[in-house]
């Protein structure tokens, strides 16, 4: 079996291609598989409404990828990352969304593209849509919700760094590549350091993985502080919740009053009131489904409940004579 032949030219070009095909990756008829792409993983994945993601990056060969001394991943020109969106128990299990995001000359760009119902082609979607989906979350309880598929601008929300759109899931400290999905014929990616490799990031799920308090800001990272940072859309808040980048205060939000007032806040005065998760209104916020209160604003219609667990009992434990909680 040989290699497909990408379309390098349409890869790095201006075009949207209709098509998901028309990029030549290769398809596989269970599920998306892109052939000329290497299969990765993130210890803690971003929670979009209990989906399961099939994750991949396609780097042109001969290039490799830059690692800052932040852990970020600076992918050369050409690079697409692919993100699959699916159920087991929806369709059959095959994907409902494929997203892209390619590294072009003039920047990254986000192309949203919905699979066709025969699942042999996924259709570009620049305006979004919603899906009818049904499927089981963990504790069984089952959930018919209209999937958002978001809009180029609505991608620009997420993955928005000084302005411009950016990767925000394959950090060095988050990422893993899977060695048996490597491509056919493909030669590793290659990586070079800025420093030294920053410490792997827990699995937020895994008690073996680390602490309560580690594998709370692992999550608090991949959900939240791709907008809650100082070059993010949410940095206007002052609330920076990366996982070992900020210091554990005012700003990553233990003892944080609102920063104006609003049905956000719930009439709770802190953002993460230290031994108290009922008065603290980041749990508040991130178990609810009101448009707006919700947070995070965009990419979920379901209440992580599991998430919002592991977040209560974090608080709960925290000691209360002070600011030094974690």
């Amino acid at each position: 079996m040989t290699a497909p032949t990408v379309d390098q030219a349409l890869v790095e070009g201006e075009a949207s291609p209709q098509k998901l095909s028309e990029f030549g990756f290769g398809m596989a008829a269970d599920g998306y598989r892109p052939a000329a792409a290497f299969g990765y993983t993130l210890r803690t994945p971003l929670f979009s409404d209990y989906a399961a993601k099939d994750r991949y990056v396609y780097v042109p060969h001969g290039s490799s990828a830059r690692v800052a001394a932040d852990g970020t991943i600076e992918f050369p020109v050409g690079t697409v990352l692919f993100k699959s969106f699916g159920w087991p128990d929806h369709n059959g299990g095959r994907p409902v969304e494929t997203r892209l995001l390619i590294h072009r000359n003039t920047g990254w760009v986000a192309l949203p593209y919905i699979w066709d119902t025969d699942g042999k082609d996924a259709t570009l979607a620049l305006g979004g849509r919603r899906v009818p989906v049904t499927f089981k979350s963990p504790d069984g309880e089952t959930h018919s919700i209209r999937y958002a598929v978001p809009n180029k601008n609505q991608c620009k929300e997420c993955h928005s760094k000084n302005g411009v759109i950016a990767p925000i899931g394959p950090k060095v400290q988050n990422f893993a590549l899977t060695a048996e999905r490597r491509p056919l014929q493909a030669p590793p990616i290659r990586f070079s350091y800025v420093g030294a490799r920053p410490p792997a990031m827990p699995q937020w799920d895994d008690p073996k993985a680390g602490s309560i308090a580690d594998r709370a800001r692992a999550y608090l990272d991949v959900n939240c502080a791709h907008c809650h940072n100082p070059a993010g859309s949410a940095s206007n808040s002052g609330l920076f919740l990366r996982w070992t980048d900020d210091p554990t205060g005012v700003n990553y939000g233990i003892g944080k009053r609102p920063t104006a007032a609003g049905r956000g806040s719930g009439g709770m005065d802190f953002a993460i009131a230290p031994g108290d998760p009922a008065h603290s209104f980041m749990i508040y916020r991130l178990e609810s489904t009101d448009p707006g209160i919700a947070m995070p604003e965009v990419g979920r219609s379901t209440v992580h409940k599991e998430g919002a667990a592991l977040l209560r009992q974090w608080i709960a434990e925290m000691p209360t004579g002070g600011q030094k909680a974690l």
